[in-house]
């Protein structure tokens, strides 16, 4: 068999870094990580080939190449994910497709081959038995869970890893908390299930032996659902390879804002390499809280949490929304208050949108308030309910928030906050990599020299060479977050006006 494994582009979106990437001549983020462990599943004598939509093109040369080309997907990916299948069906090839696009919307994929939906570790051998035997079905699926300890390690090999800026690795699935607007709890249920520490050692030790010395992002949606093994098994286990390795990664991860509740856990992160944690936050409205079921973030002193994660030497990005029936008219000017406070950097805030199959969405359904299938992409300023609030309101109040945070002024005030609070431990060492001089220079000329946030570029910019030097770099690498995130918001804004118009 020759299988072509292939990941559709992403859009342009805040989390797709694309023009920061443009510093530091990257092509994508990260790799296609449920690809490659898929890769890991199929019979070793079948040849595969890799092609990543956000690194190269596919050519028809690939695809007449191929017996089956095998196709995951999220849901924001689905305009190029659609773009594939008809270019297979044009040319006669013959298509397997799986992942959280297909599982959640399999009725709008009737004309593909085959899909096997849910978890590959329980769908993919009972395609690939019936296959060897002539008999397939065309839609595999399954209600049980996967034993994640059985999960292969990833084809890495299958990579050009030079095209990426960061490597990733999963530990594990399912979060223990329900917020409605969130399908991780329908992809993935609610107990967290995870991998041994040996097998998370062994792909480090893997992405090490291939020559990778950089960050390495454990993509969990909550990587500190069980926090019982994560102190006893997994976290010393990684802190006892990275000092074997003279700490050749940093990692980061998703967690939820009850890390600042245990000390002895945020201290073994550090320990094992941790320095950047992803949190939902979503609103400083505890009615809001209250009403999308984010129980964890209730009844709590969110900015005094974040800075005590940041004080142990961990910087916090963090996730908003606004949306709720809940918010109040204020919500727009507390949002940014907060954020400003916080000296949350990377505050990725978007419209609130109700994905399929989650408890928002059959209570909006019922309510007769859903409009159309989300687009995965909550920061493109588009909603599929009627919200409570008129949605002129809530659009332009949402585009208040992104033009107030992501003005230079505001953001690189925001940077400074952060710097001063945050405490990365003393060993700490700044590696020397081409590429960070590269975006260092870069960073110059089209930020310090002919962008329009000179001045705030260059206050930053002395200001962190001298008060904080050991973050110097790190000051550097916001600036550059900061170009992307405004160019992305400028450009949904222009076309939003275009629409109006």
């Amino acid at each position: 068999m020759n299988i072509l494994l292939v990941y559709p582009q992403y859009p342009l979106t805040f989390w797709s870094f694309t023009y920061a990437l443009k510093f530091i001549a990257k092509k994508a983020s990260l790799p296609p990580l449920g690809l490659l462990t898929v890769a890991a599943m199929l019979p070793r004598e079948w040849k595969q080939r890799l092609v990543d939509l956000n690194v190269r093109k596919l050519t028809d040369a690939d695809l007449r190449w191929a017996d089956y080309v095998l196709l995951s997907a999220m849901s924001i990916q689905k305009a190029s994910a659609d773009a594939v299948i008809e270019r297979c069906a044009r040319l006669g090839v013959k298509v397997i497709a799986g992942g959280p696009l297909f599982t959640a919307h399999p009725g709008d994929y009737g004309h593909i081959d085959h899909l096997v939906l849910n978890e590959a570790e329980i769908t993919l051998p009972l395609f690939l038995t019936d296959l060897a035997q002539g008999r397939t079905q065309r839609v595999y699926t399954s209600n049980r869970w996967a034993d994640l300890t059985r999960t292969p390690l990833p084809r890495f090999d299958l990579l050009r890893m030079k095209h990426y800026a960061s490597m990733n690795i999963q530990y594990s699935r399912g979060c223990p908390f329900d917020c409605d607007f969130c399908d991780i709890t329908v992809l993935y249920g609610r107990t967290p299930r995870t991998k041994d520490a040996a097998q998370i050692v062994g792909e480090l030790d893997e992405l090490y032996r291939r020559g990778w010395r950089n960050s390495v992002f454990i993509v969990d949606d909550n990587f500190i659902g069980n926090k019982a093994k994560l102190k006893k098994e997994v976290l010393p286990a990684i802190i006892v390879w990275m000092e074997q390795h003279r700490r050749p990664f940093t990692l980061f991860t998703e967690v939820s804002i009850n890390l600042a509740d245990d000390k002895e856990l945020m201290v073994l992160m550090v320990r094992a390499g941790f320095d950047q944690v992803f949190i939902g936050i979503e609103s400083p409205n505890e009615e809001s809280l209250a009403e999308c079921s984010k129980l964890q973030n209730r009844n709590r002193d969110l900015i005094a949490n974040v800075r005590k994660i940041q004080h142990t030497g961990i910087e916090v990005q963090a996730g908003f929304i606004v949306g709720f029936d809940k918010d109040p008219a204020s919500i727009f000017e507390r949002l940014i208050a907060f954020i400003q406070e916080s000296g949350i950097v990377t505050a990725m805030v978007g419209l609130l949108n109700a994905p399929t199959g989650t408890k928002l969405y059959r209570r909006l359904e019922q309510e007769g308030r859903i409009i159309t299938t989300a687009t995965g992409d909550n920061t493109d300023f588009s909603l599929n309910f009627i919200p409570k609030m008129s949605s002129e309101t809530l659009v332009d109040g949402y585009r208040r928030i992104l033009g107030t945070i992501y003005s230079p002024k505001h953001y690189y005030a925001r940077v400074r906050t952060f710097l001063k609070e945050y405490q990365p431990p003393q060993k700490m060492q700044a590696r020397f990599r081409i590429m960070y001089i590269r975006a260092m220079v870069q960073s110059v000329v089209r930020l310090g020299i002919i962008g329009r946030e000179r001045y705030q570029y260059w206050k930053l910019f002395f200001w962190a060479l001298i008060r904080r030097p050991r973050l110097f770099p790190l000051a550097i690498t916001l600036s550059i977050y900061g170009f992307h995130f405004r160019q992305v918001f400028r450009r949904h804004e222009k076309r939003l006006r275009a629409e109006r118009a």
